[in-house]
């Protein structure tokens, strides 16, 4: 009895100490669960963020950066929905909505430039002299297709244009020497432009998809099927013309001297400015005389300039020029086009 009375004293003891204990494992567990659940709501910088991550799931490498194509690629169009016909009636006949396409962009128009030509008709005329310098010998016959030449000499205006639009730079400037803008002052937009070479002219011709005149085409727009001598007739007439006899001693408006028009209309065939053409100066099939500057060389002027006189302003004198080099105050061009 002495030992049943001690075993339930003991048991008594035993009971409350692991009532307690197992009560502070929950709370322990409580509170660990509560200060990991607190960690987790405070924002992480994105490494630390990583770093914990991956102790549970593992994380893809960082994608690799491609690098940008030269051109710019065309973004793919978004889709645009589709409208929902509107239900027809019974017996209604459904009219298609019609599709409009797209408005064509329109570029923008180029600066103006004077293009008024005059169309020379095809044939034969006859070109050179026999009475005159040795290297306009021999007269002889010519046969050309039709074409279309400027009835005016290129202005001040018109190359600015071209200048304007393509970021040309000329001859002149490229050598720092004089060039067409130290000849277009104000009040001379209408002049011919000067100070220009053959590289030059042909750039402008070929902008406006036409080119020099040959020497024949020139010729024969100046002077006419009956073989004038001066583009007026064949008397000369210093009042027809900007030469030296004029008194002028510079540049007019192109198209100033309209007595002195070729028989096709032509203006300021001579006088004015010499006029640059395609030809390499050559001589005449039948040409026995020489000249130092036959060849590939030098390129054929034509027309005399508003210093020259008589035998230089005749429709059939020649000269020639440097294509890389010569830019003077008298020396311009005109353009043709084929027909």
């Amino acid at each position: 009895m002495k030992r049943l009375v001690i075993l339930l004293a003991v048991l008594g003891l035993l009971l409350p100490a692991c009532g307690p204990k197992e009560s502070k494992v929950e709370e322990t567990a409580q509170k660990t669960e509560e200060q990991v659940t607190v960690e987790f709501k405070t924002p992480l910088p994105e490494a630390t963020e990583a770093r914990v991550v991956s102790t549970d799931t593992p994380v893809p490498p960082p994608p690799t950066r491609t690098p940008l194509p030269t051109s710019t690629p065309v973004p793919t169009p978004t889709p645009q929905p589709t409208s929902t016909p509107a239900p027809t009636t019974a017996g209604a006949t459904e009219v298609p909505t019609p599709t409009v396409p797209p408005p064509t962009p329109t570029p923008p128009p180029l600066p103006s430039v004077t293009d008024i030509t005059v169309e020379i008709p095809a044939g034969p005329f006859v070109m050179g002299s026999d009475t005159d310098g040795p290297e306009d010998k021999p007269a002889h016959e010519v046969d050309l297709p039709a074409f279309e030449i400027d009835k005016f000499e290129v202005t001040n205006a018109d190359f600015a244009a071209f200048v304007e639009t393509t970021g040309y730079v000329t001859d002149a400037e490229k050598d720092g020497k004089k060039s067409w803008r130290d000849s277009f002052g104000d009040g001379k937009e209408s002049h011919p432009v000067v100070r220009v070479t053959w590289n030059d002219a042909v750039a402008y011709c070929t902008w406006l998809d036409k080119r020099l005149p040959s020497e024949a085409e020139w010729e024969k727009a100046a002077r006419g099927p009956e073989g004038l001598r001066f583009p007026w007739g064949n008397e000369w007439d210093a009042s027809k013309a900007n030469v030296k006899d004029t008194g002028l001693r510079s540049t007019a408006v192109v198209g100033s001297f309209g007595a002195g028009a070729s028989p096709y209309g032509v203006e300021d065939m001579v006088g004015n400015v010499w006029e640059w053409t395609a030809d390499w100066y050559q001589a005449y099939p039948g040409n026995t005389a020489g000249d130092a500057y036959y060849g590939e060389t030098c390129r054929v002027t034509r027309g005399g300039g508003w210093f020259d006189n008589e035998p230089q302003a005749t429709t059939f004198n020649r000269n020639c020029a440097d294509p890389d080099k010569t830019a003077i105050d008298e020396l311009g061009f005109r353009c043709v086009r084929s027909k």
